[in-house]
């Protein structure tokens, strides 16, 4: 006899959890990237969002990225800024076609210390997250 002790899935990630049936990712974004989606992150040290652009340029090919995989349905981003001396902001979007018929949900206003949440209902598809302010590469979220 088999039975089914919860319906709630277990990620292999801890930074993704559910709270009353919605599904918390919880990122931390310090200098060019999003501590989280990166194994091994490194430590880049940025007074400003050119800086990134240039780190970017030169790490890219250094750094691995995990792609996000996650459920249809609401999904809250609970979004950190961890010592990025600047305003940061949150972008969730389509690849591709599919930015067009893929939900998005962008913000800015993320201030040095401070979390802020960004809710959407995903369907099924291939997006991107990213912040187009710090700026961070561009990292895989797939929605199965």
């Amino acid at each position: 006899m088999l039975f089914l002790l919860s319906t709630v899935p277990v990620w292999a990630d801890s930074h993704v959890t559910r709270e009353n049936g919605v599904v918390i990712v919880t990122l931390t974004q310090t200098p060019c990237l999003f501590v989280e989606s990166v194994d091994n992150p490194k430590h880049y040290r940025s007074k400003k969002s050119a800086d990134c652009i240039a780190i970017n340029k030169q790490t890219a090919g250094q750094r691995q990225f995990n792609p996000l995989h996650l459920p249809p349905g609401k999904v809250t981003f609970r979004v950190a800024n961890d010592n990025v001396p600047y305003e940061l902001g949150f972008w969730v979007r389509g690849q591709g076609l599919g930015r067009v018929s893929l939900p998005s949900v962008s913000g800015s206003g993320l201030m040095p210390g401070q979390t802020k949440e960004y809710a959407i209902t995903l369907k099924k598809g291939k997006n991107w997250y990213s912040c187009p302010l710090n700026p961070t590469p561009n990292y895989t979220l797939i929605v199965e």
